[in-house]
């Protein structure tokens, strides 16, 4: 693991961050951070490391061959987040059927309920992007807000330890999670539909993109939802996910699930 350490902070220390020029404040809100998450860095790079997003690498350094430390911390940190939550609905559950917990864990790891406790922490001010990934609001984006959740896990994990990361997910990962994974967004309707077709023996959906709208950079995707050739929904999201999501909720509504 202290190889594994070693050659992060040797990639990235190897690339100068222009933060004078570019983020003359970075330094002073990445000890604003710490203070907000009550963890303080041994290595202030592994910190770094985890707050600089892949889009920043790669337009400064085209690094588009090589794996950047965002993306291996963010691998790491989304199993480090795995354990630590199925450890603690285990602990907390000790009645509930496997089925059950595994839905529960799943509505926790996932991209919209990570993005709400990154919100919780303005986690995207911190982040470190490309210009062109700040232009299209990449600050707000869901998918790098999760992302950089998980990569902040695994910098803490690799600086303090399991028992670092694990506070860490408990004080601000799984803090009022019952009362969140109820909120309409955490509902997987595409699994709640499959499952009630499946039941039944029916055809599984069919999820048709019929429209984008908007510009490139705002992109809104519109897709419909079939059932053994009968529109069920029409949904709209900002990524394709999200809009399918949309159209199995309108669905489920049509069929009174």
């Amino acid at each position: 693991m202290k190889a594994i350490i070693r050659k992060i902070i040797e990639y990235f220390s190897s690339r100068t961050i222009p933060e004078q020029m570019e983020f003359p404040k970075w330094e002073k809100s990445l000890n604003n951070l710490q203070k907000k998450i009550s963890f303080t860095f041994h290595d202030q790079t592994l910190l770094k490391a985890a707050l600089t997003h892949k889009s920043y690498l790669r337009k400064k350094y085209n690094d588009h061959k090589v794996p950047s430390p965002f993306e291996r911390m963010e691998f790491l940190g989304d199993s480090i987040l795995g354990f630590v939550v199925s450890r603690e609905l285990f602990q907390h559950y000790p009645d509930e059927q496997e089925g059950n917990l595994s839905k529960l864990k799943s509505k926790i790891v996932s991209e919209t309920y990570l993005t709400l406790k990154a919100s919780n922490l303005d986690l995207g001010k911190y982040i470190l992007l490309s210009h062109e990934e700040q232009q299209s609001g990449g600050q707000t984006k869901p998918s790098i807000l999760s992302d950089t959740m998980e990569a902040l896990i695994c910098a803490i994990y690799l600086d303090g330890g399991i028992s670092a990361a694990s506070r860490f997910v408990k004080n601000y990962v799984l803090t009022e999670f019952e009362n969140l994974v109820n909120r309409i967004e955490l509902v997987n309707y595409k699994s709640i539909l499959q499952e009630y077709l499946q039941a039944r023996n029916m055809s599984p959906p069919e999820y048709r993109t019929i429209d984008e709208e908007g510009p490139q950079h705002q992109k809104i995707f519109v897709v419909e939802v079939a059932i053994e050739g009968k529109i069920m929904g029409k949904g709209k999201g900002t990524t394709k996910k999200q809009a399918h999501q949309d159209a199995a909720r309108l669905a489920c509504q049509k069929l009174g699930i």
